[in-house]
């Protein structure tokens, strides 16, 4: 329904971590950022060069793009908290099959993105203008990507919207970042592509069959590749080892430090209550922590998306308050706009209403 599974999402972080690592690449962290390129204003007001007192997200997606849906409204949580202090967001359509679904899109995503969005300029290159200078020079084959600019015009950070936290946001809009440090990480990540390639290929695959001491192994690995800045992706990635293999207090404790680093976002805390809540024979503990973690989520989103109130509504149910639960998921059912989802949660709530745990999507 709403929740893409954890390891999907890690997976994804996995990749984007290091995507950006093709040996033709020519454009990185530390480098002038390229000029923007870019075609039609679908929302927003335009944005013709980028200027000395702000700093940009400009962020990749498409409509089809399913990690970008689940990305969109952290990105959003990050506009609404910098927008007054000197962050522009710009959403930049690319590779899309279909552009005249993305009007409609943004309409439908509503209040959970109301940042700038841009097209890309085809009117010389098939794939798109920022499509090439971009996205290929940077050696980024994977959607959402997201490049963060700083107020000298350089590019301070590139990964997957999901990574990037409020504290590097924070230090680049100070000038405090350390730009130097984040280059010499990403050139690393681009020289290690063949092993990183090779060893997520076997953790997929270990992943797959089950086979969660060899998924463990190739993960631990992995870690000692990644940047000190993608470290919570391994985490996430790790979290669905122990929940296959049924370790749910273990999982439980690491959701909480995952939880505690990614204060504020509120799409990362709900994947994450959701991920315990949604295991069998889960311990008081464990409920307990997915609670704690649900209501966080919430509170990021200021009461105000319909998935994340159904997954507090799960959480609420199952530790025995029932009324509390009706009430949580009839807000969700109301604030649903999607047809398909508002079913769905209206059958959560008949199911609280008979005293039924609904079965996890």
């Amino acid at each position: 329904m709403k929740r893409t599974s954890l390891f999907n999402l890690a997976a994804a972080l996995l990749a984007g971590a290091f995507s950006a690592t093709a040996a033709e690449a020519t454009l990185g962290i530390g480098d002038p950022a390229p000029k923007l390129a870019v075609g039609e204003w679908v929302q927003g007001e335009p944005v013709k060069e980028f200027q000395k007192d702000k700093i940009y997200i400009v962020e990749f997606w498409a409509t089809w793009c399913g990690p970008c849906r689940t990305s969109i409204p952290h990105l959003n949580e990050i506009h609404t908290k910098f927008k007054d202090k000197g962050l522009v967001v710009i959403g930049q359509n690319v590779w899309e099959r279909d552009e005249t679904l993305v009007k409609p899109f943004i309409e439908k995503m509503g209040d959970k993105m109301t940042y700038r969005v841009v097209m890309d300029d085809k009117s010389e290159r098939e794939r798109g203008a920022m499509a090439e200078t971009w996205m290929q020079a940077a050696g980024q084959n994977g959607i959402p990507a997201a490049f963060l600019v700083g107020k000298d015009g350089k590019i301070a950070w590139i990964g997957h919207p999901m990574s990037l936290k409020d504290s590097v946001i924070e230090e680049v809009l100070a000038g405090q970042f350390d730009v130097a440090k984040a280059a010499a990480d990403f050139k690393k990540q681009r020289e290690s592509r063949t092993e990183m390639t090779r060893l997520s290929r076997q953790f997929g695959e270990a992943m797959k069959d089950k086979k969660w001491d060899e998924a463990d192994a190739a993960l631990s690995e992995i870690a000692k590749l990644m940047p000190d800045g993608q470290q919570d992706s391994v985490a996430a990635a790790r979290l669905q080892i122990l929940l296959g293999k049924g370790d749910t207090e273990a999982a439980a404790s690491l959701a909480e430090q995952i939880s505690e680093r990614a204060k504020g976002n509120g799409a990362m805390q709900n994947q994450l209550a959701w991920q315990l809540l949604s295991q069998d024979n889960l311990s008081a503990k464990a409920l307990a922590t997915a609670h704690s973690i649900a209501v966080k989520a919430n509170d990021a989103a200021g009461g105000k998306d319909a998935s994340i109130l159904d997954t507090l509504a799960r959480a609420t149910f199952m530790k025995g308050d029932k009324a509390k639960a009706i009430e949580l998921q009839q807000k969700a059912v109301e604030l649903a706009e999607d047809e398909d989802l508002k079913k769905q949660l209206q059958s959560n709530l008949d199911s609280f209403k008979k005293d039924q745990l609904p079965k996890a999507d």
